[in-house]
């Protein structure tokens, strides 16, 4: 059977078409199996400086080929040993014929696969933890230009007092605040480091002749080299898997965050009040040439559902985990663990690009606040009134009145919003017909909404920007250049 061209085979569209260069790399061939070389060599290097017989120039010899992986010949080798790792080990060994006697020393194949997935969680995390930065700076500074722009609030979806452009902002921007403190709890993610076949050590314990201190310096060893400080204190045959449950909770977090945020965006787009970026060329409908769909919103949406969903599965997979270890969590995370990880990348990356871009329609804005304004502000009217000699009981049935015959003009007959007018024309509130206009601006009807959104990105967002400038100003188009 001839090998199928590349567009005759299903490609994943996070890495064809969403995902970053950068994150599609940490969960690459490339990356997985130059890092099981790493580790083999880490252990190795280890095993050496800790009295066992292996030559300098085996060490060499591994190191001299840990890039250039033969992958036929490892695909050769899995066709008849029916394991991956065993297939990279003979391969590994046969670019390295003095060294093969010394790789995997010792290991079980979880030493490499779980430590290198552990590495590569980490890696994703670190360009995760950079994104999030970038986008909460561009929220910060969305936030700030429109704090005291008022614009109508919605509970319900249902018309409410004022808030601000900026303070709605806000809200989305202290979830990823939250998901950014949530990142760096999860971070520093210890290895699983050199446990042996069942987690108990004891081939390696073997090797050294029962010397338990040797066995714990190796695994020090091993971590240092791999430039991390901590692994997991005790495991079977893997990590405990409830470890990837919590990675994707902060996924999952993010893609909560990222998907509130956009649906937003889509509601406040049908409303014409803002709308995300949208090319000059774009195409909005191939059969409606007028439409200018929220796609970029839309597909956060989309990819922030699937990366919700994986979450469950990683509790599955825990779970069911048997005594020291069962394989049927292999072939789920190959899958679970990069795309929660791309999903991620490529939704967050899409956040950044509408957020930087967004556009608010002022004039939009106003116009709805004004239809629903004159109603918020008859209390304020009425005490107004009051003060200057008005009886409370006689002008709040007068308001009642006309707000009922206005509320008709609005609904029944679809007409503008006409109380003030009324109200205006009305000798009961001559006294104050010279403060209307003063008692109408939108402004005095959004509480410290402008003073909430300064006060917590002064506090809370702009410390995190500060500390953390460098990779902020690094990101350009998509890529962090870091």
């Amino acid at each position: 059977m001839s090998h199928a061209r590349m567009d005759d085979v299903y490609e994943n569209p996070l890495t064809k078409r969403y995902a970053s260069a950068a994150m599609s790399y940490v969960w690459s061939a490339d990356k997985k199996f130059s890092t099981w070389r790493r580790i083999w060599l880490a252990l190795a290097e280890s095993e050496q400086e800790l009295g066992l017989d292996i030559s300098d120039e085996q060490l060499e010899e591994m190191r001299n080929n840990l890039t250039n992986i033969n992958y036929e010949y490892a695909e050769e080798m899995e066709k008849q040993l029916r394991h991956d790792v065993m297939s990279h080990i003979h391969a590994w060994g046969e670019q390295c014929p003095k060294a093969r006697p010394v790789i995997h020393l010792g290991a079980t194949s979880c030493f490499v696969v779980d430590n290198t997935e552990q590495i590569q969680m980490h890696e994703s995390l670190v360009l995760v933890h950079q994104k999030v930065l970038v986008l909460m700076s561009r929220l910060a500074e969305f936030a700030m230009e429109h704090r005291s722009r008022p614009t109508l609030g919605f509970t319900h979806y249902q018309p409410a007092q004022l808030v601000t452009v900026g303070k709605r902002a806000s809200l989305w921007l202290q979830d990823f605040m939250m998901d950014f403190q949530h990142i760096e709890n999860e971070m520093d993610i210890p290895l699983r480091g050199v446990k042996g076949t069942t987690g108990t050590q004891a081939s390696f314990l073997e090797l050294f002749d029962g010397d338990h201190d040797k066995v714990l310096n190796l695994n020090e060893l091993v971590l240092k080299r791999l430039g991390f400080s901590q692994a997991v204190a005790v495991s079977g045959q893997t990590y405990t898997r409830k470890l990837d449950f919590f990675i994707l909770a902060v996924l999952s977090g993010i893609a909560q965050s990222a998907h509130k945020m956009c649906t937003d965006i889509r509601l406040l787009a049908n409303l014409k009040e803002i709308e995300e970026p949208f090319g000059k060329k774009q195409v909005g409908s191939s059969a409606m040439a007028y439409k200018r769909n929220p796609m970029r919103s839309e597909r956060v949406c989309s990819l922030a559902r699937y990366v919700m969903c994986l979450l469950q599965n990683t509790a599955m997979t825990h779970s069911t985990q048997w005594m020291e270890r069962t394989l049927d969590d292999s072939a789920n995370r190959r899958l679970v663990l990069p795309e929660a990880f791309l999903a991620t990348d490529a939704l967050l990356t899409i956040c950044i690009d509408v957020i930087s871009g967004l556009h608010v329609w002022p004039k939009v804005i106003e116009a709805r606040v004004n239809r629903e304004l004159p109603f918020m502000a008859t209390e304020n009217i009425l005490m107004e009134a009051v003060k200057h000699g008005g009886d409370r009981q006689t002008l709040h049935e007068v308001i009642r009145e006309h707000s009922m015959a206005a509320a008709r003009e609005v609904k029944g007959k679809g007409n503008e919003n006409d109380l003030m007018d009324r109200i205006r024309d009305d000798e009961s509130f001559s006294a104050i017909h010279d403060k209307l206009n003063e008692l109408l601006d939108p402004i005095n009807f959004v509480g410290r909404a402008p003073e909430q959104v300064r006060e917590f990105i002064e506090a809370d967002i702009q410390p995190l920007l500060d500390s953390n400038v460098d990779i902020i100003s690094s990101y350009d188009n998509g890529q962090l250049k870091v």
